[in-house]
């Protein structure tokens, strides 16, 4: 139960904040505070002093896109535990507890509820490089999704060949070039970024030191797995979203697939298994003996599993690739 300061606290205290462009919507486990305050700076302070005053064991949010992330600095630099969790977990919660209404203040009660049942870890606050670097890389990864939206559209463009169809296939033409820059761009400001931080230079050369393992990959788990070394390899996996789950019940016995976790450090580690195949001996092993018996995806995802409990043990050791290492991991 969740009673401000100079009272007695019985139980432990969560909250669970909904986060929207405009407004916050702020309400504890119990259902006996439940306030809104706009989403600025005068909001935000004001939203911390009450939070203050109710002590809270952890205060928990979806991730949306960017828009809890002023207010996630201010708590964690105010020292307030605080946990970014999955939306898709936090609905189907919601549901199994026949919460099917949906509205903010319901889906901040039931953040907390959530909070108060599944007890997430609180997070650490990320620094400002840490922050720079994943908005870079963010930004990075929507220029390439443009890019390929663009070409595909001018190779599915059907009047190339009229003249009419000339001006349009110039402006397609021509927005490639623009964005081709722009990734450019965007590039060298991740390369800046990185070498003004001998730590984080030390750690892009560490993971880079894995065969198949290029710029791309090794900053998009230094932006988007900090965790990356100080979790053991079960946990490194479920949290990354690589590890199967059971799909069993009674007497049948379903296919293992993998759910959730970070789609983006998922598609850096594919994209480095792919490459993996052609020069790193290890993953190549790996793959040609499950590929022997099992369907290619089921064999990638096995191979996008080795791949990150190998960098895991990595940096947990900071030791650099070798065959060796990679057997044991």
């Amino acid at each position: 139960m969740c009673k401000p300061t100079g009272e007695v606290i019985v139980t432990d205290c969560y909250i669970g904040i909904d986060v929207s462009k405009t407004h916050l919507d702020i309400a504890t486990d119990d259902g006996q505070t439940a306030f809104r305050v706009n989403n600025d700076e005068a909001g935000q302070l004001e939203a911390l002093r009450r939070l203050k005053k109710l002590s809270p064991t952890l205060v928990v949010f979806e991730a949306t896109g960017g828009f809890e992330l002023e207010l996630v600095l201010l708590l964690g630099t105010s020292k307030v535990p605080l946990a970014v969790v999955n939306p898709r977990q936090v609905r189907d919660f919601a549901k199994a507890f026949g919460i099917l209404a949906k509205t903010d203040a319901i889906d901040a009660r039931v953040l907390a509820r959530f909070g108060a049942m599944a007890k997430p870890s609180p997070q650490p606050l990320p620094d400002e490089q840490s922050l720079a670097l994943e908005a870079l890389l963010l930004r990075r990864r929507q220029l390439v999704s443009m890019l390929a939206a663009e070409r595909n559209r001018l190779a599915a463009f059907t009047v190339t060949r009229r003249p009419q169809g000339r001006r349009a296939v110039e402006s397609i033409q021509a927005t490639i070039q623009w964005l081709g820059k722009q990734l450019e761009s965007i590039d060298k400001a991740i390369e800046d970024q990185l070498k003004s931080s001998p730590i984080w230079r030390e750690k892009e050369d560490l993971l880079r030191s894995v065969p198949g393992v290029g710029p791309v990959t090794a900053r998009t788990l230094l932006a988007d797995l900090p965790e990356l070394g100080t979790l053991d390899r079960k946990r490194i996996a479920a949290l990354v979203g690589v590890a199967p789950f059971n799909r069993d019940s009674g007497t049948l016995r379903g296919k293992r697939r993998i759910a959730g976790g970070r789609a983006s450090v998922r598609s850096a580690l594919y994209m480095a298994c792919v490459a993996s195949l052609r020069c790193n001996p290890v993953l190549k092993a790996l793959y040609d003996r499950l590929h022997a018996n099992k369907p290619v995806k089921v064999a990638l995802v096995a191979c996008m599993r080795k791949l990150l409990t190998i960098l895991n043990a990595m940096v947990r050791s900071s030791t650099p690739w070798t065959p060796a290492l990679a057997s044991s991991a």
